[in-house]
């Protein structure tokens, strides 16, 4: 079985770098190209000697450009901005896309469907099986519970994490605000936190809390409060293990879809 030539974009960050190690160890794939940001002092560096402390005879590179000779799939866990940017040159260049950055404002958001519309293009807000199957898991119980419950969705993650809140918990929100027939604008149902004399709890708000401390990987909490009773959907991410295995899978499925955007609930077969 031939193996599927990889470029991994932003490779000295903390998921890049896992990213990257994880596809040199798997026999399935190839490492061809790596990226780092324009001004990273490693480049043109040997990434094996950066990662794993011998020659690959792969550069790192500050342009995407210059990775994806050969490669059959892009993995990228950047910024906003760069994963766009990325996403461009890779719908350029016919390559199916994989990312799974979080925080893209709505502007960005349509670009990546506008690359999609030329490459397969998977991008998720998180792609741990587990929490995949917690957004499944989401759509049934929102569908059963509705407006009369209240909903208030907590998310913790590590002190470093610069998006609030996360891309997971949006999407969560997200999910219990369709169901609940907000089709066109979901973010109309979110309260961001409570500060001062806010009244009585309305009826069909979405609470979203974030909170950020230490070394915290992920963890979220979504609260149905009914009369009563109290059902919670939680998922604890103890490393970053899963979100790797996911895009993996991601990018060997990739390969065999027409253009289009996807997720993680397409890969693992839940819609």
């Amino acid at each position: 079985m031939s193996r599927l030539p990889v470029v991994v974009t932003g490779v000295m960050g903390r998921m890049g770098g896992k990213i990257a190690q994880a596809v040199l160890a798997d026999e399935s794939m190839e490492l061809v190209g790596a990226t780092e940001r324009h001004d990273h002092p490693d480049i043109a560096s040997d990434v094996g000697m950066l990662l794993i402390g011998r020659n690959l005879d792969i550069k790192l590179e500050n342009d995407l450009r210059n990775a994806v000779l050969g490669a059959k799939a892009i993995i990228d866990f950047t910024l906003p901005e760069a994963t766009v940017a990325n996403a461009r040159v890779a719908a350029d260049k016919k390559i199916p896309f994989v990312a799974g950055t979080t925080g893209l404002d709505a502007k960005q958001r349509d670009a990546i469907r506008e690359c999609a519309a030329d490459i397969p293009l998977v991008h998720a807000p998180n792609m741990s099986v587990g929490v995949n199957l917690l957004f499944h898991l989401t759509r049934q119980v929102a569908r059963v519970l509705d407006v009369g419950y209240d909903v208030e969705l907590v998310e913790v993650h590590h002190r470093n994490k610069v998006d609030s809140p996360s891309g997971t918990a949006a999407r969560l929100a997200e999910i219990v605000a369709r169901e609940w027939g907000h089709e066109d604008d979901p973010e109309a149902l979110f309260d961001h936190g409570r500060h001062g004399q806010v009244g009585v709890r309305p009826e069909g708000r979405i609470g979203i809390h974030a909170v950020r401390g230490g070394d915290v990987v992920g963890k979220h909490d979504l609260n149905f409060y009914g009369a009563g009773e109290v059902l919670t959907l939680s998922h604890l991410a103890t490393n970053r293990d899963n979100f790797v295995k996911g895009a993996l899978r991601a990018a060997h499925w990739v390969q065999k879809q027409p253009p289009g955007l996807y997720d993680m609930g397409d890969v693992l077969g839940l819609k």
